[in-house]
């Protein structure tokens, strides 16, 4: 799988951020790439940009399964077949649990968890038959309960134990299972993060220009795919994090708090 070249790749959430990144680096390999967003706009200038690549683009709504599974149908009709499916799309949310609604926990679960659930169902016979690869774009958030993302940990944690379950069941199938976790990258994924409320909160809470770039994430997240990596943890941060938690929860708790927090506000 290092060379992508004509191989037939989805990928959810494309019209913007990492989904984006991944979209253009996948062309630029010569893979066949079927994506959706909720944006018409966003997916049309996507596709006036690649005109010349073979790129399928559907407005999907990945809360929805009879959107997923005509997305997913529609790129096999399309292309023959998938090798490759990276569930992307995602939201996430900046509330303390005390104040969010459970609307908003519910959204971020289902956008999150059954998004990913919904197209790799749907893909998985074809991805069987191909013994394809499928991704999961989760986060640290995953790993560790982050303050003020409790439904998107919840449902970063849910994609991985699914993920893991669906990568044993498939062992002797060829089809290999992984998911890889961003740290804090480049995107539009704060500014539009659901408060207390479900809407949109409309801004970052960190220095976006500090981050990681959407691109850089892609570039990492492609060669892990070619490379058939069981997990991918980027950024020293994030490993940081990750293995402090298993080593020693305690201390972790404090210091994640004390990242996030300040004179007893959320602050990040």
């Amino acid at each position: 799988m290092d060379d992508f070249q004509g191989k037939r790749v989805i990928v959810t959430g494309g019209s913007d951020g990492i989904g984006k990144a991944l979209v253009e680096r996948f062309l630029e390999a010569g893979a066949y790439v079927a994506t959706c967003g909720r944006s018409a706009d966003k997916l049309y200038q996507l596709q006036v940009r690649h005109s010349n690549k073979f790129l399928h683009t559907m407005v999907v709504d990945v809360r929805k399964e009879e959107d997923c599974r005509r997305f997913i149908e529609s790129a096999i009709r399309e292309f023959g077949g998938v090798d490759v499916l990276v569930n992307n799309a995602g939201i996430s949310m900046r509330a303390l649990v005390q104040e969010t609604e459970l609307d908003t926990l519910r959204t971020v679960m289902d956008v999150n968890f059954w998004g990913t659930v919904y197209c790799t169902k749907f893909a998985l016979d074809s991805i069987i038959a191909n013994k394809g690869v499928i991704v999961g774009v989760s986060s640290i958030a995953g790993y560790r309960g982050l303050p003020g993302r409790s439904g998107y940990s919840a449902s970063k944690f849910a994609v991985n134990g699914w993920l893991e379950a669906l990568k044993t069941e498939l062992l002797p199938s060829g089809v290999h299972v992984m998911w890889v976790c961003p740290g804090f990258t480049t995107s539009n994924i704060r500014n539009v993060a659901l408060n207390k409320k479900g809407a949109p909160q409309g801004e970052s809470p960190l220095e976006e220009g500090k981050l990681m770039s959407a691109e850089e994430c892609a570039k990492q997240i492609v060669k892990a795919i070619g490379h058939r990596k069981r997990t991918l943890v980027m950024t020293f941060q994030g490993n940081e994090t990750v293995w402090l938690n298993k080593l020693l929860p305690g201390l972790a708790d404090k210091l994640v708090h004390k990242f996030f927090f300040k004179k007893g506000e959320l602050v990040k």
